[in-house]
């Protein structure tokens, strides 16, 4: 269940016309934050990416399920529930399973992400999974989304940014 703060920020990032993908960062950087606090561990960056993305759409975020062939069946039929859920839609596949399975199932999940370690939320995991997936898409959607940063940044955060660019050139120039 996500926090009540991680929920008003995504709310706030909604309002402000940022894109899904940026509130659901919200939920992915509490995840980060809950393996880097040992509260559970993660295999991989991508794990704590996907539970974040998985808790986001449950909270009603739009985040769009993956194309067919950018990911398993099985994580599609997962984003799609989960988006059902989230638009608080019933999903079609349910079935009449009884709440102890359920509690049962939640326990275990609960159990292993405890047994992992906290590597994967490490900078250096966290880095490098972003450069990957980064050097994944093309030139053109990276500028496009640059560009809308920008745009829904407003006056102050454009100039906090150009701020912190400037005194990170002048930090690299006297190495």
């Amino acid at each position: 269940m996500p926090e009540q703060r991680t929920l008003k920020r995504a709310q706030a990032d909604k309002r402000a016309g940022k894109a899904p993908s940026t509130q659901a960062g919200e939920f992915v950087k509490e995840q980060v934050d809950k393996v880097r606090a040992g509260k559970h561990g993660v295999r991989s960056a991508k794990q704590a990416i996907a539970i974040g993305l998985s808790e986001a759409r449950r909270a009603g975020v739009a985040v769009k399920s993956p194309k067919k062939g950018a990911a398993s069946e099985a994580t599609r039929k997962k984003a799609d529930k989960d988006n059902a859920a989230g638009q608080h839609r019933h999903a079609a596949s349910k079935g009449t399973k009884s709440t102890e399975s359920t509690a049962k199932r939640s326990r275990a999940a609960s159990a292993a992400l405890k047994r992992e370690g906290s590597a994967g939320a490490s900078p250096q995991a966290l880095s490098k999974q972003t450069k990957t997936a980064a050097a994944k898409r093309p030139a053109a959607s990276r500028s496009a989304a640059a560009k809308k940063a920008a745009a829904t940044k407003g006056a102050a955060g454009r100039s906090a940014a150009a701020k912190k660019a400037a005194h990170t050139r002048a930090s690299r120039t006297h190495h």
